[in-house]
């Protein structure tokens, strides 16, 4: 996997420079995601059987670092896109040859958040209603859509799903204007009474429970994880990624700076800006070397055929919160070490400042519900939450 990694870096410069592009045009440019899809990254979390390459997740982390250090929006469409690779591994195996029997590089989009209306029928389920949020959805030709299935008539009892939509049963609504990740696209998707037949939803209780139907064609470890393990760490470590890239725009400004305010000081002789520079950094590697100490654990465990103790589900749930704390300290404190010229538009370290901060207020970031959580598990109390 590391050809992969070092072809996802030889992209970096040119996703550096052309990061306002990105901006700008509230939109990743084709040919870019063209190139890093040629790069193999969003194969390595599909099962092998569809040409992925069921990589380690610390793999996919990893590219996922390295391009959201480049530019904030590739690394977080790149993640949220590559983790779904991942989930449709869970699916039946009749929803994944749906997307991929014909073509193994269709990619998918999400919303999770269940907003819309589901309506169980005979064979399936009709959709209907607007989903926001689904970075990268001009890039995908599905999209997972999560909804609430009412209780039924037999006493059947309410159940949070995913469902899987293809492009001729939706449409996308362009209203992506935001002060950060604007190159993401994170478009509306709306569908209008939908049949979605039933192999094309997959319970949260299944993934919660680890036990999912796609885990029969699909045996390997990697499916065998919990949902809330990979997929949290996909939306905190772009946000590791953009705190790694602000650090080194940040080093890179500073060492030419001059602080015409403190008598033609070089700003990297001044101590405040040597220990707020350790500081950050420290932050920055704190939250990147829990996630790699979680991660190994996990793999570890699973590949040996262990069960998973809830005490390491709920520590990734809680270090991966406190990743994306660290993450935007780090960042809030390189943005104030580097003066009034930072605020100009198509400097770097402003956009990382305002990306990582987008980032910050997806649902999974929320510090209070992860770290509650490990909490109620240290105290030996009930846990009912299926995000862990």
């Amino acid at each position: 996997m590391e050809a992969v990694l070092s072809a996802v870096r030889e992209l970096l410069p040119v996703l550096r420079e052309r990061a306002q592009d990105t901006e700008d045009r509230r939109a990743l440019d084709p040919e870019m995601v063209k190139s890093l899809a040629e790069t193999g990254f969003f194969r390595l979390l599909q099962p092998s059987r569809f040409d992925g390459f069921e990589a380690h997740p610390l793999t996919f982390l990893t590219g996922v670092r390295d391009i959201a250090s480049a530019c904030g929006s590739t690394g977080w469409v790149a993640s949220v896109i590559g983790v779904h690779n991942w989930q449709l591994g869970l699916f039946p195996d009749r929803a994944q040859q749906d997307v991929w029997a014909q073509d193994p590089s269709t990619r998918l989009s999400s919303s999770y958040a269940p907003t819309g209306r589901i309506t169980a029928v005979d064979g399936g389920y009709r959709v209907t209603g607007r989903w926001s949020f689904s970075s990268g959805c001009d890039h995908a030709t599905w999209v997972l859509l999560g909804g609430i299935v009412p209780p039924g008539d037999d006493g059947t009892p309410a159940d949070f799903k995913t469902f899987l939509l293809p492009l001729g049963d939706y449409r996308i609504e362009d209203v992506w204007n935001t002060v950060g990740l604007r190159g993401t696209g994170s478009n509306d998707i709306v569908v209008e009474d939908a049949f979605v037949p039933a192999y094309r939803s997959l319970s949260f209780n299944d993934t919660s429970r680890l036990r999912c139907p796609g885990q029969e064609q699909n045996p390997g470890p990697l499916y065998r994880i919990p949902y809330a393990s990979i997929f949290s760490y996909a939306i905190t470590t772009p946000l590791i990624g953009m705190a790694t890239g602000a650090y080194r725009a940040h080093v890179d400004y500073t060492r030419e700076r001059v602080r015409a305010a403190y008598a033609g000081v070089r700003a990297a002789e001044d101590p405040h800006s040597q220990v707020r520079v350790a500081e950050a950094a420290s932050d920055v590697d704190a939250a990147w070397l829990a996630l790699r100490a979680n991660m190994t654990e996990l793999m570890d465990l699973v590949t040996a055929g262990e069960k998973l103790p809830m005490p390491l589900r709920l520590r990734i749930r809680r270090d991966q919160v406190r990743g994306t704390e660290l993450s935007i300290r780090a960042v809030d404190r390189l943005f104030e070490n580097s003066g009034g010229r930072a605020l100009a538009v198509g400097t770097p370290i402003q956009r990382f400042w305002r990306d990582a901060h987008a980032g910050r207020v997806h649902a999974i970031n929320d510090p209070e519900r992860a770290l509650s959580m490990f909490g109620r598990g240290e105290f030996g109390l009930p846990l009912n939450d299926a995000m862990v």
